[in-house]
């Protein structure tokens, strides 16, 4: 069992990184004086992975979409009593999620972590599929399935998604669609449970007050070692180019919403971190409420205080995303345009860009003194490939110049897509 120190050269904040004999990788970070303790049992495996093989496969297996998320359902179901019903006599809260990239089961407490710590491990390795169970969850998905198309802000990112990318898998909702969990069955779900939950595709993140010692006796009591099984993934060729540069849907809201997205290159590791340092940087400084384009949009109507930015990534996909609620979309896709010209044009101020930066790396450095947030940051370093404190580091040394190479390399007007959703007629 390999253990390591890992240490922010910037901060001096360090945690503990374990190779587990079982392959499991464990990530510990002992905050003593916190109340709270956070825990995440992750498995690289989300919607997106719908094409998969293992050493022992001749071939790649296709899989329909949404199973990841289906069988993040089933696990909460073993053959004794539900789950929530196992930490509500802790007291903990319990609760888990998949994404495009990773599914993950988590628990929160402020006592009894010891207890609540195995019940995770234990019930994330018992998995417990029968036809009758896998017909009844077939109904309740189907339903959330028809009640996230009926929400505005759920269609306006999937059509924008479908009009980004012409066939990666994460242009499909998470969810999946009524005729691909059709196809869903108890033999198929094992087959992914026994491919993606090989706990050398897993890693356990856990914060707050506990000891190292006592986490890794329980790994030790409570995970079934096993074999790395030469799991490989694969995502079908992406042009760099988009499907189409606008679409519209309408629906009864209240205002009309949008989201602007930009396709950019994709990437892993460290060299996507700096990317994704330097595209944050970009976004803060086209949405800063002091930053002329905003403060003139605001002035004129055309936005209001929903306006904002994210960067969205995962395995083959990265893109910026603006939304907000406008009457003119249009013209919010043409200013953001017209600033980021301005800004590669005209250069960024040192001032402003010392402003944002120096914002964005203290909600950073505050972030470290949350259980939640640790626990969050030491997960997503795994799924990221890099350190925990990668981003930190990264930041700090950003300059202006990363951001105007990222704003001239990316911000390409030609894969621009604007989705919005209008107020019906």
């Amino acid at each position: 069992m390999k253990k390591e120190i890992l240490t922010s050269q910037h901060t001096g904040d360090s945690c503990i990184r374990v190779k587990h004999s079982s392959g499991l990788t464990v990530y510990i970070c002992e905050m003593p004086g916190f109340s709270g303790v956070d825990a995440l049992f992750g498995t690289k495996y989300g919607s997106v992975n719908t094409m998969f093989r293992t050493a022992a496969d001749s071939d790649y297996t296709t899989v329909p979409e949404g199973i990841a998320h289906f069988l993040e359902h089933k696990l909460f179901e073993n053959e004794e009593c539900g789950v929530f019903e196992l930490f509500a006599r802790t007291g903990a809260m319990c609760n888990a999620f998949t994404s495009f990239d990773k599914t993950c089961y988590l628990f929160s407490c402020s006592k009894n972590y010891e207890e609540n710590l195995e019940i995770l491990l234990d019930f994330v390795q018992k998995p417990f599929f029968t036809k009758e169970n896998v017909d009844k969850e077939m109904g309740i998905i189907g339903q959330e399935i028809q009640m996230t198309n009926d929400n505005p802000e759920w269609r306006v990112f999937f059509n924008m998604m479908e009009n980004m990318y012409r066939n990666h898998p994460v242009k499909t909702d998470i969810t999946g669609t009524l005729k691909s969990i059709s196809k869903i069955d108890a033999p198929l779900l094992y087959k992914c449970y026994n491919t993606f939950y090989n706990l050398n595709n897993m890693v356990l993140s856990i914060a707050g007050n506990i000891k190292a010692d006592k986490v890794l006796e329980i790994c030790d009591k409570c995970l079934k070692p096993c074999s790395d099984n030469g799991l490989e993934t694969i995502f079908p060729e992406e042009p760099e180019d988009i499907v189409s540069p606008e679409v519209y849907e309408a629906m009864p809201v209240g205002a009309s919403i949008f989201n602007i997205g930009y396709k950019c290159t994709p990437g892993d590791g460290i060299e996507r971190l700096k990317r994704t340092s330097a595209a944050c940087m970009a976004l803060s400084l086209i949405t800063d409420p002091a930053m002329p384009m905003y403060d003139h949009l605001l002035k004129e109507g055309v936005i209001n205080s929903t306006f904002c930015g994210e960067i969205f990534y995962g395995n083959g996909y990265f893109s910026l995303i603006f939304s907000g609620e406008s009457d003119s979309p249009k013209l919010v896709r043409d200013s953001i345009n017209a600033e980021a010209e301005r800004l590669i044009s005209e250069g960024i101020s040192e001032k402003d860009f010392q402003r944002i930066k120096k914002s964005a790396y203290g909600m950073m450095i505050r972030e470290l003194n949350n259980v939640e947030a640790v626990s969050n940051l030491m997960l997503n370093a795994y799924m990221d490939n890099v350190g925990p404190y990668d981003a930190i580091d990264v930041l700090y040394g950003l300059t202006s110049s990363d951001v105007t190479e990222f704003l001239q390399n990316e911000m390409n007007t030609g894969r621009c897509v604007l989705s919005v959703i209008e107020k019906e007629a």
